[in-house]
């Protein structure tokens, strides 16, 4: 092997393990050959989070509850916040959108470490989303993941309009169009409205591409250890409801 091969070589076994130990740092070891779970080897920072999926579901729609109802619980983030430098074990990830209306830590009245969040106009799944969830997954032991929509949403009626248009919009915003189009072709003809038919939509097909990202988070779902669940947010009252 030649000494550049053979440098190049080196040093990609160095960011692999590299990477390996960023990625377990204060949780969980994590096997890069295959979508292995090890259990912790500490206790975690907030063991009231260690639930199972369907018991994290019901947190949420608690929290929605006290949220809509205006009775929000008083959160100490001051005395949280030491046990929160040794690590993280969110009880639930959310993939939100990224309009300033919707905050999924006060929809579902938490505190810090409850949630693992990504954010993006559209909610749609990213690969770098998808990537994130799979840290959640596999060395949080998050399990449940909400992929989370809203009415009214900006970047799904843009899409609308220019598919309908057949307008080419400026900037990097044909990426938005890209991801969100299958969803609003998948909605066409349907009774009802449009816009709200393709929100729907663009939530159902992003849940069932999570499902089936392989080999980490499609593992994870196929064993029971997460689920996987879509769901809107009202802008009027700030309930969130289940998609079917």
């Amino acid at each position: 092997m030649c000494e550049f091969c053979e440098s190049q070589n080196v040093s990609h076994t160095f960011s692999r393990r590299g990477l390996v130990k960023a990625l377990g740092a204060g949780a969980v070891g994590f096997a890069v050959a295959g979508p292995a779970f090890a259990k912790p080897t500490k206790a975690p920072p907030k063991p009231q989070n260690v639930v199972s999926p369907d018991e994290a579901l019901d947190l949420l729609k608690a929290g929605n509850a006290r949220y809509v109802a205006g009775i929000a619980k008083r959160h100490d983030f001051k005395h949280e916040r030491e046990p929160l430098t040794l690590g993280q074990n969110p009880y639930a990830a959310i993939l939100s959108c990224a309009d300033s209306r919707i905050a999924p830590e006060y929809a579902f009245d938490t505190a810090r470490g409850d949630l693992f969040v990504c954010r993006v106009a559209g909610n749609f799944a990213t690969d770098e989303n998808v990537a994130s969830f799979e840290y959640a997954v596999a060395i949080l032991n998050t399990p449940l993941i909400m992929v989370l929509g809203h009415d009214a949403c900006g970047a799904v009626d843009a899409t609308i309009k220019s598919l309908k248009d057949n307008e080419i919009l400026p900037g990097h915003l044909p990426s938005l169009v890209a991801a969100i189009a299958p969803a609003v072709k998948a909605s066409e003809g349907k009774a009802g409205d449009p816009l709200a038919n393709a929100i729907r939509e663009n939530v159902i097909l992003t849940v069932q591409k999570l499902k089936s990202a392989t080999p980490i988070i499609s593992a994870a779902v196929e064993k029971g250890k997460i689920r996987i669940v879509g769901a809107t947010y009202r802008l009027a009252d700030g309930h969130v409801e289940l998609v079917a």
